[in-house]
């Protein structure tokens, strides 16, 4: 499901309780210097991402300040964040002139502990050659995996300009094992937000539900929001652009991520420089 760019008014882009992807929360926060925003979400834990801007942030009697400080887009600078326990009240003060900072969440109860993140996880993979190069900025990854419940935080960059992404295709749509019980795919429900570089470059998400049969694809512009309940989702963009995006997965039954290559694609896992390395990183 593809939700085209608008101004969500610090509106959640994806609520509780989402028909498509009910594991996930989304929202946009817009404000500028001296603003703040309140929120809590009952039943899901989260993570707060300033996309640009600086901000602070108050949960649970704690301050984490000067959080983010990248300047005019998402290639300015690195990510930083703030794990917000599963219902927990936070509150988000701009100190820079503006930010724009993304809240990502993962349906949990379990309350845990409040904690910042400076520096994140990095693994680059792919090639120029398979058109497949790009690099993960891991939020909440590996490293974090003790203290968070069921949600994964990254950002995805294209390296260079123009390729594809999420290849080999792959789903997680359905928590299964194999005939010795072990774990072949676990249901994590996805959800994409795009940024290109320059800002009027676009790219197509592919959604296939059925192998050997036609699926759906949706044009992708600056600020689209997709939607991943189910199915295989490659994605490509033009010649000539860079492509980001804030990718929020929830598990249902676990935190680490099993991905299910789509049969009639999986050998390329073979030949795509450091897919292994990026699969093992979503733990």
């Amino acid at each position: 499901m593809h939700i085209a760019p608008h101004d969500n008014q610090n509106k959640a882009i994806v609520d509780a309780d989402d028909p498509t992807v009910p594991l996930n929360y989304f929202n946009i926060v817009k404000l500028t210097k001296g603003q703040a925003f309140d929120y809590q979400v009952p039943g899901y834990e989260t993570c707060i991402v300033p996309a640009t801007g600086t901000v602070t942030v108050e949960v649970e009697g704690m301050t984490f300040t000067a959080l983010g400080g990248r300047g005019v887009d998402v290639w300015d600078g690195e990510p930083q964040g703030v794990y917000i326990p599963s219902g927990a009240k936070a509150t988000i003060i701009c100190e820079s002139d503006a930010t724009e900072t993304f809240i990502a969440g993962a349906k949990y109860d379990k309350v845990l502990d409040p904690f910042d993140v400076r520096e994140h996880d990095y693994v680059q993979y792919g090639s120029d050659d398979t058109k497949t190069h790009r690099s993960i900025k891991h939020i909440l990854g590996q490293k974090q995996h003790d203290k968070v419940g069921r949600l994964l935080v990254s950002e995805l960059f294209t390296v260079g300009a123009g390729g594809w992404s999420g290849f080999p295709p792959h789903k997680h749509d359905t928590d299964r094992r194999d005939e010795n019980g072990t774990i072949i795919e676990t249901r994590h429900d996805e959800t994409y937000n795009f940024r290109f570089r320059p800002n009027h470059g676009s790219a197509v998400q592919i959604i296939q539900h059925e192998e050997g049969k036609p699926g759906d694809a949706f044009q992708l512009m600056d600020g689209s929001t997709i939607l991943l309940g189910s199915g295989y989702h490659p994605c490509v963009v033009m010649p000539g652009y860079e492509m980001y995006y804030f990718t929020i997965l929830g598990g249902l039954s676990q935190r680490s991520l099993v991905q299910f290559f789509q049969p009639t694609h999986a050998y390329q896992v073979e030949t795509i420089p450091g897919i292994k390395d990026m699969v093992a990183k979503f733990k």
